[in-house]
């Protein structure tokens, strides 16, 4: 099962499906140079249809999937939708109709002017997806981006999207390696959109030691299952234990990446640093509706075991706040200054003490 990717170029799937990028996505702030030709009332018509049967049947939300209906049907018989033969205008508006009867960040309808990929299964990658998917991972290497010792011995890395567990086991394991003898550790992800609750799981296990620890549940309509989250016994690199984690966050930060901050943060294992989160926690898929439209229908409800809710709507809200701008030297000046505390050493506490200035001057700029 997976999350989407809120505020990046890649589109995940279905349950248990791989993630795809999809390049020819369009909505009302695209260009419009791109558009294809003018919806046919009956193309209009079919199109809904499609989506008001999809949501029906696995949205995770039974009374909101027949809300929609209702708005949608009730819209069809206008004279409003009998005229609005605009693609990306259509989308708008079906847009504005989901999110007037729900709040749920995940759920989008999307237009595509070239044709979308055929599938046996609308809710399934083709085998075509499946290999440009994988070709792109390899080409990302994970989406990890920089792995670096701070000044003060104090670790940093950045990754833009949580891999399946496989794909981000291999960085993860370099990374932490490489970090294992620093004193702190930050953890970017302000550019992080999401990604798959195992890769979430994998990342977090690093910073708890090998006792399993409930990290996050999620509950699935369909099967009316719930599937628990744990902290997984062995991982590839020393465990990151009893030494402070940071967490920079900002708007940008969707997701799955959500997920990782808000367990953290739930589990008081790390301090979290930026602003408000973008508040998507219902994973799901992109839904084939036909050649041109696609829609991200969420058949899941992430529910933290601690406090007994999830971050939809309204973010994971920091510790912290700052402009994320500002959120690593922010982190670093923290996790200074915590260091000095316990140092015994006068002359390289004397040295963090420098630092420690240097940071503040830099904040204050």
């Amino acid at each position: 099962m997976i999350y989407s990717i809120a505020l990046a170029s890649v589109i995940l799937q279905t349950n248990m499906s791989p993630q795809i990028p999809v390049s020819t996505e369009l909505s009302a702030n695209y260009a419009r140079e791109a558009l294809a030709e003018k919806l046919t009332l009956e193309m209009r018509t079919s199109t809904l249809n499609e989506l008001i049967s999809q949501m029906n049947e696995i949205y995770v939300d039974v009374t909101a999937a027949r809300k929609i209906e209702r708005e949608l049907k009730k819209w069809m018989e206008t004279e409003s939708f009998k005229k609005l033969d605009d693609p990306v205008e259509f989308t708008a508006k079906v847009n504005d109709i989901l999110k007037s009867q729900v709040t749920d960040a995940h759920l989008r309808f999307r237009y595509s002017s070239n044709p979308l990929p055929p599938r046996q299964d609308p809710r399934e990658p083709s085998e075509a997806e499946i290999k440009e998917y994988e070709e792109w991972v390899r080409r990302q290497n994970a989406n990890f981006q920089k792995v670096e010792r701070l000044e003060g011995n104090i670790g940093y890395f950045s990754f833009n999207l949580f891999q399946d567990a496989d794909e981000v086991a291999r960085p993860m394991g370099a990374a932490i390696n490489f970090l294992s003898n620093t004193d702190a550790m930050i953890i970017d992800l302000r550019q992080n959109g999401g990604g798959d609750p195992a890769g979430v799981q994998m990342v977090c296990s690093y910073f708890f030691s090998e006792k399993p620890v409930h990290l996050n549940s999620i509950y699935f309509r369909q099967g009316d299952r719930t599937i628990d989250f744990w902290t997984l016994e062995t991982v590839n690199a020393p465990r990151f234990v009893d030494k402070p984690v940071y967490v920079l966050v900002s708007k940008r930060t969707g997701s799955g990446a959500e997920e990782c901050a808000y367990n953290l943060q739930q589990l008081k294992r790390a301090t979290i640093i930026g602003e408000p989160t973008w508040g998507g926690a219902n994973p799901g898929g992109n839904v084939r509706l036909n050649d041109h439209f696609q829609c991200f229908i969420p058949v899941g409800r992430a529910i933290n075991p601690y406090s007994k809710t999830n971050w939809e709507g309204k973010g994971v809200i920091p510790d912290v706040a700052t402009d994320p701008a500002n959120a690593l030297k922010v982190a670093q000046q923290m996790a200074v200054q915590a260091l000095m505390t316990k140092e015994s050493d006068e002359d390289y506490r004397n040295a963090l003490g420098d630092l420690l200035k240097r940071l503040s001057a830099e904040i204050g700029k």
